[in-house]
């Protein structure tokens, strides 16, 4: 689910969630590249149990990455699928459970948004293409450069969706793959994998929190269990808290803002296409050898610790003095709860609440305030107490009014601080053109001496040329200006004396701020909610029946999505059939507006979930007698399809923010009409159209392994209950799949890149989660068994007692030894750091410094009151600015400590200290002079006079003593 600026709200206020994943990296040796034992221990000093992949957000940036060159065919995109969950494996290292979850057909609420996605894709590619070619021509006419045109098909990302050929292709893979694994890695020999592909209907992340759910409630789960789940997704860290499982943490890509990307016209980084010029690539390498390549740095990763998000949770909603006993478990689930109201996959966020407004926070303090008052929780294992709800809502909506103004305040402050921050720009701009290169200016004394000139011709060439472009761009921006104002009038004195028509010069701002879209409503004057109503649902105010009907939905909107997580998909009909959200005062009398949902609804198929999502641009991963549904203006269902269709800003600035103002699939309709075209189905495309089931694969060396073979060899036909002493205390049903993966049977490849597995060691078998009965309530408790996590953050009351200094946990373990460095790994320090930047500018902030255990001893006198000075640039000599004293090796006497090696290297330190010395200060000079002078009053001292800091650890390589 996305919820905007969520996680970044999350990982700035809760900062000790985030670690930083430690991953080995292969080797190569004679340029074979050595693969990695992921049975060794993690190197993140953490064991885990069982991982999860959401595969959807690996399968996307794999097929179409924005930061490097995107797959040329399908067997590319493959690999690059099975690099990336290698990758992942290798940082994780589960010992019981790898769960890949690929999405399937999505419930009824969910596809409105997988609809108004993929029909933005669509309009998106189209515009861009045709923004491509103006582009190219316009930059043709100007005598530009461009690489001629690839003619390749464009990658549809619209194909990952279920029920193409696409997913029934990586379906395939994927088996391929998992066999491979545990045929041939030592860290996959005891691993039990589970496969849900897109045949199995639901999202994902919500298969993964099914199963983590039904295995939880079965009496042989381990309650220790250490889960980690992977995704980008905001959701996924609400889901892992609705589990209530203590050790849980999530795993994603870390986010970092900025990265460059190339120009869609001409492939070159650091512009966008609307800025392209067409000028000509630079060689990239001596050979252009680096021409195809981007300076991309390989995507890192980062864990979410949930267990240290429950101890801040735990901080923040514990109160005091309830009228009833307090449980941080039913609190974690009404916080879960609220940030339903900042945003998700299946309901509009309400208008007044901003997560980057702080709404959360707000929320809250609100529930806090509250909660007093409902005389017990919001929810409870899943289930919202309405009457609860609605006190929450009117204190939110008693607010409504000063947030939106207060929203207005804070947007005219921050655009008055840009207008303000684009004039000091503009007054600190140098001028237009300055020449560069050998050409430009120096300040006086600058050089040693002149230089002689090189190239002449060729130099002043480039000055036109860069003259030339300055005069260029100048004049577009102009251009633009005059365009901006309507006014075809311009003065020959240039942009800066540009008039209008009645002689009253433009402001120097005008041309700089960009168009912002209307506002219609204006939130933050008298008569919004009539404004809000009138323009969004084109219904008067007091049309209460109206909105009593908005809030009904939005209401039972709430107990849909909270149910969802907690126990499942409550409804595969249900759908918010809105584009726009009521207000928060809007939810009066709100009791008995939900009831039930309808039970025994079944989900879409493939197909037919393709019909409902795709627009007619991608049709052509539907069969043809189906597409022609899309496309035919005699088709009863033609207005499902719109070729163009509006997108409402909604108060937001960019197009991707808005609404999609699309027409809701009616589902009787469409079911009508897909009727008549159910017999055009080919034998695959029926089986591509039918849900299938969960595919369980061990290896050989599996406890588990002999029990499946022994249920192929039999040949039964029903279904088996699996032994859970055998896998983990994993529990569910096993039936027989009609195209096995079995052991010593070859596995043919089906990327041609890649060699067919002859010697399998794996088996599959299809998998069932355990079943419940109808209405059963999965508990969101901690289980009696389960052993909380030592504590992270620092305690409340750490000052007051006597414990000492407080030392944070670094990563997961808490028991990691912290580093000692010794005298040598001090000078090493001091005389190695920034090496090739003091050979560059002739010395560092460390390279006139003397050794750590010079300081405060009798060879050396800081000057000028006791305190030391570090010197970052070479300084001019004079009497008061020489340099340190000499370093003196005799200082430590060899027979101290029986080693004839140290008296060498003691040597060869000093003669790099005094190299060090004559480089930054043209030789030693005036300092030995006053380093005489002090001679006669210093001692022979050794390491351990005038310490500033702590004796090293006595277990090291030399007695100190």
């Amino acid at each position: 689910m996305g919820v905007p600026a969520f996680f970044r709200w999350l990982s700035r206020k809760y900062s000790s969630i985030i670690v930083h994943c430690v991953e080995e990296r292969p080797k190569e040796c004679n340029g074979v590249r050595i693969p990695i034992d992921t049975s060794k221990p993690n190197p993140n000093e953490v064991e885990f149990d069982n991982l999860y992949l959401d595969m959807n957000g690996i399968i996307h940036p794999c097929t179409h990455p924005e930061d490097k060159p995107a797959p040329k065919n399908e067997d590319e995109m493959m690999v690059a699928i099975f690099e990336y969950i290698d990758r992942l494996f290798n940082i994780v290292r589960p010992r019981r459970v790898l769960y890949m979850a690929i999405d399937g057909v999505a419930p009824r609420a969910k596809m409105n948004q997988q609809r108004s996605r993929r029909f933005r894709a669509s309009k998106e590619g189209v515009e861009l293409s045709e923004e491509k070619q103006r582009m190219r021509e316009e930059v043709i006419q100007r005598g530009g450069y461009l690489p001629p045109e690839e003619i390749k098909e464009r990658f549809d990302s619209n194909c990952i969706t279920p029920g193409t050929e696409f997913m029934d292709n990586l379906a395939k893979c994927l088996r391929y793959y998992v066999a491979d694994r545990l045929s041939n890695d030592p860290g996959w020999r005891n691993i039990t994998v589970i496969l849900s592909d897109a045949s199995v209907p639901g999202e994902g992340e919500h298969k993964i929190m099914d199963y983590i759910r039904r295995q939880r409630a079965q009496p042989n789960h381990d309650p220790n269990t250490h889960h980690c789940l992977c995704g980008a997704d905001a959701d996924l860290i609400m889901l892992g808290l609705a589990t209530h499982e203590p050790n849980f943490t999530i795993i994603r890509e870390e986010f970092k803002p900025n990265k460059p990307r190339p120009c869609s016209l001409c492939g070159q980084v650091g512009h966008e296409i609307k800025e392209c010029q067409g000028v000509a690539r630079e060689k990239q390498g001596e050979h252009d050898q680096f021409a195809d390549s981007l300076p991309a740095s390989e995507q890192e990763f980062i864990f979410i610790r949930l267990s240290v998000l429950r101890e801040y949770l735990e901080r923040e909603l514990t109160m005091a003095s309830l009228p009833f006993p307090f449980d941080f478990e039913r609190s974690v689930d009404d916080w879960v709860f609220m940030c339903f109201f900042v945003g998700n996959d299946f309901l509009p966020h309400l208008p007044s609440l901003e997560i980057r407004e702080g709404a959360i926070d707000r929320l809250v303090n609100i529930y806090k305030d509250v909660v007093h008052k409902t005389g017990g929780y919001l929810t409870e294992s899943g289930f919202v107490n309405l009457e609860r709800v609605e006190l929450i809502m009117q204190a939110v909506g008693v607010a409504e009014d000063n947030i939106f103004k207060k929203r207005k305040d804070d947007e005219e402050s921050f655009k008055r601080r840009m207008k303000e921050k684009k004039k000091r720009m503009k007054a600190e701009q140098r001028p237009s053109f300055l020449p560069s290169g050998q050409f430009a200016p120096h300040a006086l004394g600058g050089r040693d001496r002149p230089q002689a000139i090189q190239n002449a011709r060729h130099a002043a060439y480039d000055m036109r040329m860069q003259g030339r472009d300055q005069r260029n761009m100048d004049a577009a921006q102009s251009l633009k200006a005059m365009m901006r104002n309507g006014n075809g009038n311009q003065s020959p004195a240039g942009p800066s004396n540009a008039l209008d028509s009645r002689g009253v010069k433009r402001k120097a701002d005008d041309s700089d701020s960009e168009p912002e879209p209307e506002d219609n409503i204006r939130l933050w004057e008298e008569g919004w909610k009539q404004r809000y109503y009138k323009t969004k649902f084109d219904v008067d105010v007091t049309d209460d029946a109206f909105r009593r009907k908005v809030v009904k939905s939005y209401v039972e909107g709430l107990c849909w999505v909270l149910r969802y997580y907690y126990q499942g998909c409550a409804s595969w009909k249900w759908y918010f059939p809105f584009h726009y959200a009521p207000f928060a005062s809007d939810f009066k009398d709100i009791k008995d507006m939900f009831t039930e949902f309808e039970v025994g609804t079944k989900p879409f198929k493939p197909l037919e979930q393709l019909m409902g999502v795709f627009p007619a641009a991608s049709g052509n991963f539907l069969p043809e007698s189906w597409r022609a549904l899309m496309t035919d203006p005699d088709s009863s269902i033609i207005d499902f399809y719109p070729d163009d269709f509006a997108i409402d800003l909604n108060g937001k600035k960019y197009a991707w923010q808005g609404v999609a103002l699309l027409p809701f699939v009616d589902e009787r309709r469409l079911r009508a009409a897909l009727e008549g075209v159910y017999p055009d189905l080919s034998p695959e495309e029926t089986k591509r159209n039918s849900l299938g089931s969960d595919v369980l694969f061990v290896g050989k060396s599996h406890p588990l392994c002999d029990f499946i073979q022994e249920l192929y060899t039999t040949g039964s036909s029903e279904g088996t209950e699996m032994p859970p002493e055998l896998c983990h205390g994993i529990q569910g049903t096993l039936n027989l799949d009609e195209d096995p993966i079995l052991p010593d049977k070859p596995v043919e490849s089906p990327v041609p890149l890649l060699r067919d597995l002859t010697q399998n060691q794996a088996i599959g078998i299809k998998f069932k989660d355990p079943q419940y009965e109808e209405g059963f309530v999965f508990k969101a408790v901690i289980l009696p068994e389960a052993k909380i996590p030592a504590k992270v953050l620092k305690p409340g009351d750490w000052e007051k007692s006597s414990n000492g200094p407080w030392r944070p946990q670094l990563g997961f373990n808490p028991n990691r030894q912290q580093a000692h460095l010794d005298q040598s790994a001090f000078r090493t320090l001091g005389h190695a750091m920034n090496r090739d930047r003091d050979r560059q500018r002739g010395g560092g902030q460390y390279s006139n410094t003397p050794p750590p255990g010079n300081y405060h001893q009798g060879n050396y006198r800081p000057p000028h009151g006791g305190h030391a000075q570090m010197y970052p640039y070479p300084r001019q000599q004079g009497p008061l600015r020489g340099a340190p004293p000499t370093f003196h090796p005799q200082q430590y006497p060899r027979q101290q400590y029986g080693h004839q090696g140290w008296n060498r290297a003691m040597q060869s330190q000093a003669g790099a200290y005094q190299h060090n010395q004559q480089r930054g200060h043209g030789g030693p000079g005036n300092y030995q002079q006053r380093h005489s002078r002090q001679e006669d009053h210093r001692g022979p001292q050794g390491y351990n006079s005038g310490r500033s800091y702590p004796l090293p650890p006595p277990a090291r390589r030399y007695n100190w003593n």
